[in-house]
């Protein structure tokens, strides 16, 4: 599956446009995983425990909003975003949308 955040695809035509194609994932936090990233807070540094956990989000959203684009019969999506949100206080939702299209 071709995905672009661009509306069209270099070298290539759309054929038709399907619609719109999302998938979310939310995950929440982790006691001990919070307790890492407070202390690493308090010295000063990445996050790299909420960092995994929002590329894994990433991840799932995008395979969501992949297998949406599979069930339209679609070759590609265009105009990808991604969005992040809170849900609720320790919980995060990162949502992939775009436009589900067919290449000639």
């Amino acid at each position: 599956m071709l995905m672009s955040t661009t509306d069209t695809l270099a070298g290539r035509e759309i054929e038709a446009t399907l619609g719109l194609v999302k998938g979310n994932s939310v995950q929440s936090r982790n006691v001990g995983r919070d307790i890492v990233a407070g202390l690493r807070n308090f010295v000063g540094g990445e996050m790299k425990e909420y960092a995994e956990m929002l590329i894994r989000s990433r991840e799932i959203a995008t395979k969501g909003m992949e297998e949406e684009a599979l069930y339209l019969g679609a070759d590609a999506i265009v105009g990808v975003r991604f969005t992040t949100s809170s849900v609720m206080d320790g919980t995060s939702e990162v949502l992939a949308y775009g436009t589900a299209v067919r290449l000639k």
